[in-house]
């Protein structure tokens, strides 16, 4: 229903409207929640543990990814298979971040994709 990250203010905005009427109206008619239902099972094949699995970290396909570092500002945008900086293919948004910095970054994090403070710590 949404293209955005789950993070990313649009989407959090939407999500709140989408919930605001919700109360107001009520949810899905219930012949829509069946259908929803049965359209996720024809995509996992019934299958609750692929159901399960976590969300990966890789944006959708067609997602512009912008940047400003040191002035100038920095478009990315995510490919089926790579992304593409100023015309060039990059296997990872880390590498991409490499070529517009010059220092080692992870991509997720240049890109505010991922909170660096938040992530779990091992001991």
């Amino acid at each position: 229903m949404f293209d955005q990250p789950a993070f990313n203010r649009y989407y959090l905005e939407r999500r709140l409207a989408y919930q605001i009427q919700q109360l107001a109206y009520g949810g899905l008619k219930p012949e829509t929640v069946r259908r929803l239902e049965k359209l996720g099972e024809e995509l996992d094949g019934g299958r609750v543990d692929v159901r399960k699995r976590p969300a990966n970290d890789r944006p959708i396909s067609g997602t512009r990814l912008i940047r400003e570092s040191q002035g100038v500002e920095h478009c990315v945008t995510v490919r089926d298979n790579d992304f593409e900086y100023r015309g060039r293919p990059y296997k990872s948004l880390s590498a991409t971040a490499r070529a517009i910095t010059g220092t080692q970054w992870n991509g997720l994090a240049f890109f505010g994709l991922r909170n660096v403070s938040t992530r779990k710590r091992t001991k």
